[in-house]
């Protein structure tokens, strides 16, 4: 037994945004030709969730953490459709949001190993503190693991660090330059936001239609489908 997925992700005025999210969402129709996939937002942009929720389906919010859209906005625009869909997990965290971040970094011309080069990875920033302590714990493991004179967490909005204190951090660690790793999936205000911030610094691109990404959002499909069918055996 199979249901719809539909991907909702947040919305922006922004029409980069929504074109980025339909481009990861083709990518997912490759890798599952079978699966039907619709695309919603939840404010901003349509379609609405309500306007593409019409029956059984696996709703999978496409946020990287746990923060008031996917707590509160998602399960209050399902409720409000009023039909019987499951609500699967958030994509993050997990190791494929990391390494796509990391191809993006790569594609902008940064290299492992450069103890010169201090990394900022830029998120959204939300009142919701664990979900800003999940891209700070990235930070951590990649000041760890990269060979790179420091990796530090910044925040577009809401949260601390932002972008200039977070490289004013790293300069101060002894880092010649500076490159920021985008924690958003598409572009937007908000990342735009970041590359002002960052001034001269090299600025990767949003996870956008990267092929590790779309495996993971099929991967919490199934996780959400096996979870409902289970449930309706028991």
């Amino acid at each position: 037994m199979t249901f719809p997925l539909v991907a909702v992700a947040h919305g922006s005025r922004d029409p980069r945004s929504a074109a980025s999210i339909h481009q990861l969402l083709d990518v997912v129709r490759g890798l599952r030709p079978e699966l039907e996939v619709r695309g919603a937002f939840l404010d901003l942009c349509a379609p609405r969730l309500s306007d593409v929720l019409r029956g059984p389906a696996v709703v999978l919010p496409l946020l990287l953490g746990k923060a008031y859209h996917a707590r509160v906005d998602v399960p209050a625009a399902v409720a409000e459709a009023r039909v019987p869909a499951v609500v699967a997990d958030v994509l993050g965290p997990d190791p494929r949001l990391e390494s796509a971040a990391l191809r993006r970094l790569s594609e902008a011309g940064v290299d492992f190993g450069d103890r010169s080069l201090g990394v900022v990875l830029a998120g959204a920033g939300s009142s919701h503190a664990p979900a800003n302590e999940a891209v700070a714990a990235v930070a951590r493991r990649w000041a760890r693991e990269s060979g790179w004179a420091g990796v530090e967490a910044a925040f577009a909005s809401i949260a601390s660090p932002d972008v200039p204190e977070a490289i004013a951090r790293l300069k101060a660690r002894g880092a010649e330059r500076i490159a920021v790793a985008s924690w958003f999936l598409a572009p937007g205000l908000l990342p735009d936001k970041v590359a002002r911030l960052a001034g001269d610094a090299v600025v990767a691109a949003p996870l956008g239609d990267d092929v590790e990404v779309a495996q993971l959002v099929l991967d919490r499909y199934d996780e959400a489908l096996a979870q409902q069918l289970v449930a309706r055996s028991a």
